[in-house]
């Protein structure tokens, strides 16, 4: 494998002499994400492989071309999951870029985010280094976390290599409950549960349904189902997978927004549908009859900040404008690692 970081480093240090800019991509699964594409390909499937995996020191090591179904399948085996749940965006899915993306999926608000799990990560920087940060125990991370800052960060900083990510056991027992509840209600039906000890793995509210994810041992999940009460779902798996994955049918749209508030946060009058996950912290809203800047003055008042996630037209930016000061440390981050500014130009902001 030391040849294919070879290349790697022959063609981005040939990129940053030509100022040629490079396209960061594994299986492309998330090419809509972000801004417009721009750029060279770099493939990153050819360096793949799990590097290291001791299932009872709850850490793995992949390339960053390793497809997402291989590191989930190799974890399942010894019943243990990535927590944060990515979206898998189909089978071209690979480690590198459920990083780079930073997504997670229904269990982020209980679990934890993508950057909560890395605890390592090896980064291509425009100069063709090769640098480490982090390692493979929490205890390794001190000082300034770029291992984590990579989490999220869409490629802009260079190319990730490799991570460790930090896994969690299987929950022993599932259950799924189902209450009919307007938007009010339900808001204010997670907030109250999200300050209650209960084993609560992930909520959703759409069309006048609260569905909720308990997970745990079985004495704490059946004491929580006799003490919230509601519908008992059959078989919720479906529709966590379909709600994770975003195949949910609330998904197939032309143009989404991806609204971050506090999970107390009122309900938010933009017009439109909305699907709301997290305990209310997520909401996914549609048909808006709002526009850009006045999707973004609401929910900026109310707390919180506004991703424009899938439209055929993104010239009012995907990303919500970062305040001047956050503005300035991204510039310098970007030209400490990629002087040239090869890499996924235009992609975050």
């Amino acid at each position: 494998m030391s040849d294919q970081l070879d290349r790697f480093r022959e063609r981005i240090v040939a990129a940053s002499a030509a100022g040629t800019p490079l396209r960061i991509a594994g299986g492309a699964s998330k090419d809509w994400y972000g801004g417009a594409l721009q750029g060279e390909v770099l493939d990153t499937r050819a360096y793949s492989g799990v590097v290291d995996y001791e299932p009872t020191e709850l850490v793995i090591t992949a390339r960053c071309g390793t497809p997402l179904a291989q590191v989930e399948a190799l974890l399942c085996e010894h019943r243990q999951m990535l927590a944060f749940e990515p979206p898998r965006f189909g089978a071209a899915s690979t480690i590198g870029g459920v990083v780079a993306s930073g997504l997670s999926g229904p269990r982020r608000a209980n679990a934890g985010a993508v950057r909560d799990f890395v605890l390592g990560a090896q980064l291509m920087n425009g100069r063709g280094e090769l640098l480490n940060f982090g390692g493979q125990v929490m205890k390794n991370v001190a000082g300034y976390d770029v291992s984590r800052l990579l989490a999220g960060s869409l490629g802009v900083l260079g190319l990730i290599t490799q991570v460790s990510l930090k896994v969690l056991p299987l929950p022993l027992v599932e259950t799924t409950l189902r209450f009919e509840l307007d938007e009010i209600a339900a808001l204010a039906r997670m907030n109250e549960w999200g300050g209650q000890p209960l084993p609560l793995s992930a909520t959703c509210w759409h069309a006048g349904v609260l569905t909720v994810r308990l997970s745990g041992a079985e004495p704490a999940v059946q004491a929580a189902v006799r003490r919230l009460g509601g519908a008992v779902v059959a078989d919720a798996t479906p529709f966590w997978h379909a709600l994770r994955d975003q195949s949910h049918p609330f998904f197939d749209t032309g143009e989404l927004w991806r609204l971050a508030l506090p999970p107390a946060a009122s309900a938010q009058i933009l017009g439109g549908t909305q699907l709301i996950e997290w305990g209310g912290g997520l909401r996914w809203l549609k048909g808006a009859r709002a526009d850009a800047g006045a999707i973004r003055r609401a929910v900026a008042a109310a707390g919180g900040h506004a991703t424009l996630y899938r439209a055929a037209d993104k010239s009012a930016g995907a990303f919500h404008p970062p305040a001047p000061a956050i503005a300035r440390i991204h510039a310098r981050l970007q030209a400490a690692f990629d002087p040239a500014g090869i890499f996924n130009r235009g992609r975050l902001y």
